[in-house]
């Protein structure tokens, strides 16, 4: 199976209306990686040199008309269906990036919490005895 390769705004777009389905902190959480899914558009609208507010906004548009092979077209300056462009890539690839991204994430968030822990025993040695 194959993606396109700017899918993420697409994916956004799903997963911001399944959380609208769950209640408690699944859903900030679910909103929250939306979120966090079309800072790649974005950073590529910004690489280029576009108005990033312009492009994500159209490709909003053409996501909630069901278009979701939309995406950015560098040499336009704007949007273009990927799929007659044949912009694609493995959906595993895709995949497994997300993957690898959500446990970096997991792993950074867990040696935070390691590091904030106030209920650690640990007393620190005084530099010099005595002190």
């Amino acid at each position: 199976a194959v993606v396109s390769t700017q899918s993420t705004g697409e994916l956004s777009k799903e997963l911001k209306s399944y959380a609208k389905t769950i209640h408690g902190k699944e859903q900030l959480l679910i909103t929250a990686y939306a979120k966090a899914l079309e800072i790649i558009p974005r950073q590529l609208c910004d690489n280029a040199g576009f108005d990033a507010t312009v492009i994500l906004n159209k490709l909003r548009q053409r996501h909630a008309q069901g278009d979701k092979w939309m995406g950015m077209d560098i040499t336009s300056e704007d949007i273009a269906d990927n799929f007659v462009a044949c912009v694609w890539e493995p959906s595993i690839v895709k995949k497994n990036a997300l993957t690898a991204a959500c446990e970096a994430c997991c792993t950074i968030l867990s040696i935070d919490e390691t590091v904030k822990n106030p209920n650690s025993n640990y007393k620190a040695p005084n530099a010099m005895p005595g002190m």
